[in-house]
């Protein structure tokens, strides 16, 4: 009767620093799916966020990754500290690149903007207040991202970008969204 009692006793014992030894678990689908909608939310409310700006994220459990281009170093770090005030998020890794300071690059983006936002079959995304083509120079070459309604908006704007007079290059990443 000892031997089996101990026996439970010790298999419990062994069983419990099993358990504790474990590493922690994924993030629950649904903490995830919150800490998705909060990252998004905090990062359109940022105050000098721009068209000439791209945030990205990541979302791995309690990890959030933030990625992209600013053209104000401000903008990188008011992100990460927004992200990092969201309840539950654990650890931020801020991959945001700060675009360099150049008269050329400024130039280019206040052309491209009216070359895009104001040609009239692009003007409907104007309307907002965040605008969902954004225009990311870098020494010159140009990279539009974000959302579009069909393959027309999205190759219209391309055409209009690379009609700007001393761009280098240009890389459409429009995603058409339905």
């Amino acid at each position: 009767m000892k031997v089996s009692a101990c026996t439970v006793v010790i298999c419990l014992f062994a069983s419990v620093l099993t358990l504790s030894a474990q590493t922690p678990s994924e993030a629950p689908a649904h903490a995830t799916e919150r800490i998705q909608r909060e990252v998004r939310h905090e990062l359109l409310m940022l105050p000098f966020l721009t068209v000439f700006d791209n945030l990205a994220y990541k979302v791995d459990g309690y990890n959030v990754t933030l990625m992209g281009q600013v053209t104000n170093p401000t903008v990188k770090t008011d992100a990460e500290r927004a992200v990092k005030r969201i309840e539950g998020v654990e650890q931020v890794n801020n991959q945001i690149e700060v675009l360099p300071v150049s008269p050329m690059d400024a130039r280019l983006r206040r052309q491209l903007f009216v070359a895009i936002y104001r040609y009239p079959p692009l003007e409907k995304y104007s309307m907002g207040v965040q605008l969902p083509i954004r225009i990311i120079v870098k020494n010159g070459h140009v990279t539009l991202e974000g959302v579009v309604d069909n393959e027309t908006d999205k190759n219209l704007a391309g055409v209009r970008a690379n009609g700007v007079p001393g761009i280098f290059s240009v890389t459409n990443n429009l995603q058409v969204v339905k």
